[in-house]
C-alpha cells in the first residue's frame, strides 16, 4: 500500500470521483474517436470509453456509462484524468503499472497519482475487473488506433 494515502483518503478518492465523475460524455457520434464498448459477465458495468488519439498522443479521453459500480466509476474518471495528454508509451507505462499494482507485483506509485487508491482492489479478486474495465477499453481502442495506421 502506498504510504502516503491512508484508508480514509483512500476512500475519499474513490467516492469523489464516484460523486463526481471527470470527462463523461457520450462522443458515440464523433468520428474523432475510437469508442469501444465494455461490459462485465460479474458485475453490472456497462461502459463506453472513447479515446482521440492525434500523433501517437492521447488527445482526449470521454467516456459514459449504461449502469456501473462505484469502483468502475471512480476508476474510469481517474483513468480518464491520469492519460489525457500522455503519449501512447506513457499511457501503455501508466497501464502496466496499474495492473502490476492490482496483481501486488511492484509498480511505481508516482505514475499512479490518484489510481494508487485501488491498491486494496486485490484483496477483493471480484472487483478487479470492475477497476480495470476502462484501462482495457482504452487498450481495445489502442489496438483499433495502430491497426489503422498500418
Amino acid at each position: 500500500m502506498p504510504i502516503f494515502l491512508s484508508q480514509e483518503e483512500m476512500r475519499s478518492i474513490i467516492m469523489d470521483h464516484y460523486m463526481h465523475p471527470h470527462n463523461i460524455e457520450d462522443k458515440s457520434d464523433d468520428s474523432s474517436y475510437l469508442s469501444i464498448h465494455m461490459d462485465s459477465a460479474s458485475c453490472i458495468d456497462d461502459i463506453f470509453v472513447h479515446v482521440k488519439f492525434v500523433d501517437n498522443q492521447i488527445e482526449d479521453i470521454k467516456w459514459h456509462y449504461n449502469q456501473c459500480c462505484a469502483i468502475s466509476r471512480a476508476s474510469s474518471s481517474i483513468m480518464s484524468e491520469l492519460l489525457i495528454g500522455k503519449t501512447i508509451e506513457e499511457a501503455e507505462e501508466i497501464i502496466d503499472n496499474f495492473n502490476a499494482m492490482l496483481d501486488e507485483r511492484d509498480y511505481d506509485t508516482d505514475l499512479l497519482e490518484e489510481a494508487n487508491c485501488f491498491c486494496n482492489t486485490s484483496k477483493q479478486p471480484s472487483r478487479i475487473n470492475c477497476a480495470t474495465i476502462s484501462y482495457r477499453g482504452f487498450l481495445e481502442a489502442l489496438k483499433e488506433y495502430r491497426d489503422e495506421k498500418k
